[in-house]
């Protein structure tokens, strides 16, 4: 195997960013607006440091925007940030 290869079989495409349709004419523009490895929802603790260290602290809720992550609210501890970052993406929400 060469120094940068990737692992895993040479004929498989990577599974880090999923797959654009070709057909789509906007496909390059909607493929940079996708946030990074597809996490719509994420969350961190208010004063820093690990999620998992102090479970009941305050987290910070942060949202894609489409450009960045943005502020969008606060959760009391970690499994009410967990349950909020479990969401679905943006637009996408069944009736």
């Amino acid at each position: 195997m060469g120094r940068h290869s990737r692992p895993g079989p040479p004929n498989q495409p990577s599974r880090a960013v999923p797959r654009i349709d070709a057909s789509d004419p906007l496909a390059a523009y909607n493929r940079r607006r996708r946030p990074p490895m597809d996490v719509w929802r994420r969350h961190r603790p208010l004063h820093g440091g690990a999620s998992h260290l102090s479970p009941n602290e305050p987290r910070a809720l942060e949202e894609w925007d489409g450009f960045a992550y943005v502020p969008a609210g606060t959760a009391d501890d970690l499994a009410a940030a967990r349950a909020w970052a479990g969401g679905t993406a943006p637009g996408t929400e069944t009736a």
